[in-house]
């Protein structure tokens, strides 16, 4: 157990996982990731959220330190998704006079899961309604679809702490020395990023709350600056670009789309972009790509013709982007083909039905490899591209 100071009566009791290479099977996480999962000591105990199957053993023992004897009165279950209420049913077993808290949405799911007799146990909650622990007293707030339709957040009034299931979350183990902006914000894009409306609401509901302290179901604990942590919050759920820049993305079947790319990029330096990130969408990691692409404000795809239509890779990409409600950004597109290009055309359509995307109308096309023309049509686009 790590030994997170959060105060006498609020206590960490979480579990880093090292072992696991994807999370929620599709996205890696070479660092890890953290189960979390706080308890509040009081005239009456409460735990909040449990953790993943994977860390149950652990995460019992360290509960059962930190009570020292003691029962549990309440579990709060925040979030139902398996990697935080993976454990409910030991902890429901262990503790039978515990009531579970949660609201409709919460036991819905909860009955789909588990096989559980919740008779004179369940303690429903809706927006705004309080719980007394003693001299700490939670207020739950509704945040559904941040990103499950059951996800709630708690407020405890005495120590103003947000206990804020998974948004401000992070990829990584709590022992990893990892920046949090840049680990926050993959998780966000890939995990949360589609409900960008929903996010903002729950912002709303606690801009007037005094937050000494977020509590997230994965990364660290947040005390210092947390008017950082909401702000960029605010910043990717309203689609923003978060940096000017320019991200090239490519997909090239023998490599003269990919010197097409660098070649782009080498262009769009001469210029004056200041940043420029380059990806290979064959062998990057795609959770990476999409970050990068909600972070900065312009986006170039270059991508080979493949069997009539778009490279692969390249069309999970741009569909990726379109699940998690890509927009608000300008595009370039670039493609190549040696006999019939068409990846273009079917790459424009894909960014067409994207709110707020603006392709720029020209257009570079390769036919099998550069030639002398092609520069010329790169600059063309190239300003048109950085031209606001």
């Amino acid at each position: 157990m790590k030994n997170i100071n959060l105060s006498d009566d609020i206590r960490y009791i979480g579990v880093d996982d090292k072992t696991l290479d994807l999370f929620e099977n599709q996205y890696v996480v070479p660092k890890g990731i953290s189960y979390n999962s706080y308890v509040i000591l009081d005239e009456k105990v409460a735990v909040m959220d449990t953790v993943d199957s994977r860390g149950t053993n652990e995460w019992l023992a360290n509960l059962d330190k930190i009570l020292n004897g003691r029962g549990v009165d309440y579990i709060i279950v925040h979030h139902m998704e398996p990697d935080h209420s993976g454990s409910l049913m030991v902890l429901a077993d262990k503790y039978p006079q515990a009531l579970i808290v949660g609201n409709a949405k919460t036991f819905s799911l909860m009955s789909q899961f588990f096989d559980i007799n919740l008779e004179g146990r369940k303690l429903i909650v809706k927006e705004g309604d309080t719980l007394s622990l003693g001299a700490h007293t939670l207020k739950f707030f509704m945040a559904p679809m941040v990103h499950w339709p059951e996800v709630m957040v708690s407020y405890e009034l005495n120590e103003k702490v947000l206990f804020s299931a998974d948004a401000f979350g992070k990829f990584g183990t709590l022992d990893t020395d990892d920046d949090w902006f840049c680990e926050a914000r993959r998780y966000y894009m890939n995990i949360v990023g589609k409900y960008g409306a929903q996010v903002q609401a729950l912002l709303k509901k606690t801009a007037a709350l005094d937050i000494k302290t977020i509590c997230p179901l994965h990364g660290p604990v947040l005390k210092d600056n947390i008017g950082d942590y909401i702000e960029r919050y605010n910043i990717w759920s309203s689609y923003e670009p978060e940096d000017e820049g320019v991200v090239i993305a490519y997909a090239s079947t023998h490599g003269n789309t990919k010197a097409a790319a660098e070649k782009f990029e080498e262009i769009l330096k001469s210029k004056g972009t200041a940043q420029t990130v380059l990806f290979d969408l064959s062998r990057c990691d795609i959770a990476e790509a999409v970050e990068c692409a909600f972070r900065y404000s312009k986006l170039v795809v270059a991508s080979s013709t493949y069997d009539g239509g778009i490279f692969p890779c390249m069309e999970f990409f741009l569909n990726r982007l379109k699940s998690k409600n890509y927009q608000n950004r300008k595009v370039a597109v670039i493609e190549n083909g040696s006999w019939a290009p068409l990846a273009g055309k079917q790459m424009k359509a894909i960014l067409e039905t994207m709110k707020n995307v603006v392709v720029c109308e020209n257009m570079v096309t390769i036919r099998s490899a550069m030639k002398t023309e092609t520069e010329s049509q790169m600059n063309m686009l190239a300003d048109e591209l950085l031209t606001d």
